[in-house]
């Protein structure tokens, strides 16, 4: 995926005001396949399956080692009780496979991990992201018409979803990759533009969502990540990660800030919220709220309305402190004024 097509700054507006695309093929597909599948999968993963109670219903989850540190943040899909369907970040992609296939021998089940080549994955992103697709993909109308979000569904020789990582309403499209070409000529025929990875970043940053290697990795657990709600604590449920959870005092949170002086926030920046320091994890300039935005890693004593400085260079730039998302189906949500 280019950076951009032309204009990143007019890429994010589509997505945000009408509709865009991206090509997200390098994102992999692993099918786990078998009667333990549900099993094995309740234990490998730090949000638990068993929520997935019809067939085409998804969720999203961290999937942790020993230490309760995040090897990966993922969507999986039931596709009926003995099949379940993965997608994994590109960088994590043969990390991943290793590590599900090492967990699924050390338990010795007979289930089957199948990484799905084959597929290519293109996410059409925006408040007319479905209608243009049914505008493209007409034989996939009336299967899609009713699918709830975080729900997918196979039809017309692809696996359509009502996922996405923008903010906005839309559909990620699984397809053998010897068709994805025809499918993006069609949207792009139906007024879909196509978007790059600059304008995926300030939209996912805008929606509060986070960037694995960035936001969160095997140093830190989903509780520092803003990440709680994934994790399944409510039963006696054992999944790898668990014990390190339950042991582990908070310390840290991830929080939203918006900049008030001028300048760019970036990953990496040292942050003070009075005697408390922390560090910026993601920063971009957001096209929707006209101002520099990050997510950060602070003390647990830190909360939304506080007054914060972020060293950019040589400078300590005026930051508050808010709760993100920033902005989600095209409304903002914080309020950028100083006081």
């Amino acid at each position: 995926m280019p950076v951009h097509y032309g204009s990143q700054l007019e890429e994010h507006h589509r997505v945000r005001r009408d509709a865009g695309m991206f090509d997200v093929s390098h994102m992999l597909a692993i099918d786990v396949e078998g009667k333990p599948a549900r099993e094995f999968l309740r234990f490998l993963l730090a949000n638990d399956v068993a929520r997935l109670s019809l067939p085409g219903k998804a969720l999203y989850s961290c999937m942790l080692n020993e230490a309760g540190g995040v090897l990966d943040d993922l969507i999986v899909f039931a596709l009926d009780p003995n099949r379940y369907r993965m997608v994994v970040n590109a960088g994590t992609a043969e990390k991943d496979l290793i590590w599900i296939v090492a967990q699924r021998d050390r338990l010795g089940l007979p289930v089957g991990v199948h990484p799905r080549r084959e597929w290519a994955l293109v996410a059409v992103q925006g408040p007319t992201a479905r209608m243009r697709f049914w505008q493209a993909c007409e034989a996939a109308r009336a299967a899609t018409l009713g699918l709830a979000a975080f729900q997918g569904i196979d039809v017309a020789g692809m696996f359509v979803a009502r996922t996405g990582y923008t903010g906005e309403d839309g559909f990620e499209v699984m397809i053998p990759a010897e068709h994805v070409v025809t499918l993006w000529r069609s949207l792009l025929g139906a007024g879909v533009a196509p978007c790059g990875l600059g304008a995926r970043d300030t939209l996912r940053l805008e929606a509060g969502m986070n960037l694995y290697g960035q936001d969160m990795d095997e140093s830190v657990t989903p509780m520092e990540s803003g990440l709680a709600w994934t994790v399944d604590l409510s039963s006696d449920r054992d999944f790898i990660g668990r014990a390190a959870l339950l042991s582990m005092p908070l310390q840290r949170q991830l929080v939203g800030l918006v900049l008030l002086d001028k300048g760019v926030l970036r990953s990496h920046q040292l942050v003070r919220v009075g005697n408390d320091d922390g560090v910026t994890t993601s920063g971009s300039f957001s096209p929707t709220l006209g101002c520099s935005i990050a997510l950060a890693r602070v003390p647990r004593s830190v909360a939304a309305g506080q007054m914060a400085r972020v060293q950019v260079r040589d400078k300590w730039l005026a930051a508050k402190v808010v709760k993100y998302p920033f902005v989600r189906l095209g409304r903002r949500l914080v309020d950028i004024r100083s006081s």
